[in-house]
């Protein structure tokens, strides 16, 4: 449903036909950490974020995994290789 509180337009899975049953009634404004992420929308001279209703818990929780400001670090660089694997694959050469 659309938002009808705070983001109106906006697509929201929180709005019922009773209203914005998140905690709090609406949604909550972004923290420092999201400031420059795509994400966000002023309204009323206030930014929310389009994704999340309370960006505060995504990051207390180790990051907000829609953010658009931050690189994220290549998941191959950082795999281990066993090294008896690597041993048994260097000796088939």
């Amino acid at each position: 449903m659309l938002c009808q509180t705070i983001k109106k337009g906006y697509e929201c899975v929180f709005m019922t036909k009773k209203g914005c049953n998140f905690n709090g009634g609406s949604c909550h404004p972004i923290t420092d950490k999201c400031e420059g992420c795509s994400k966000c929308i002023e309204y009323s001279a206030v930014k929310y974020c389009i994704v999340y209703p309370d960006p505060a818990g995504k990051w207390a929780v180790g990051g907000c995994p829609s953010a658009t400001h931050i690189e994220k670090a290549a998941a191959e660089a950082a795999q281990k290789i066993n090294p008896l694997k690597a041993s048994k694959r260097g000796s088939k050469r």
